[in-house]
């Protein structure tokens, strides 16, 4: 099965996000707005009991996540990707480290670079226009998240939450 993991903003940046997803974003009806924390996985049923134990572990160990949404930015001329560009931080870029980390570890493709999309798998002319009008407006979100998820993928390519892991020593639900 394929299982990622992603936290996910307040409800505030939820929907300022998906007010720009509905019409940009080709994942809109998969996935709510979120920040990635690990790319998508396979892993079997035994394989999955024990990255959720290391995951219970990683929570304990991590403070609660600061988020600072500032501005649009995008990943052209690599992809026409425009998403919602979230400061790094030493506890985001800490508990990134550790979730590709012991048997966590895999070969990363890309550099992680904290962000929420917001659009993707725009043509070009399109691309050009939308980011030109949105990397012009002003942004500004702050807040701390208290817990990250693992999320599988269902058959129809829907992501769904797995399991729920509270970070800054809360206990777990």
């Amino acid at each position: 099965m394929k299982y990622g993991i992603a936290l996910f903003p307040s409800k505030r940046i939820q929907d300022f996000a998906n007010s720009y997803r509905k019409r940009y974003d080709s994942h809109y009806a998969l996935i709510p707005p979120h920040l990635t924390l690990k790319e998508p996985f396979e892993a079997d049923d035994q394989q999955i009991k024990e990255i959720v134990k290391e995951l219970r572990k990683i929570a304990a160990e991590t403070d609660v996540i600061p988020l600072k949404v500032t501005k649009f930015s995008s990943f052209y001329p690599t992809s026409n990707v425009i998403y919602l560009k979230v400061e790094p931080n030493e506890t985001l870029e800490r508990l990134h480290e550790r979730l590709h980390s012991g048997i966590l570890a895999d070969k990363s493709e890309y550099v992680f670079v904290p962000h929420i999309t917001i659009g993707r798998d725009l043509p070009n002319a399109e691309y050009a226009d939308v980011y030109g009008q949105l990397r012009m407006q002003k942004v500004h979100f702050e807040e701390t998240v208290d817990r990250f998820h693992l999320l599988y993928q269902l058959e129809n390519g829907s992501w769904t939450v797995y399991e729920t892991f509270l970070v800054g020593g809360k206990e777990q639900e």
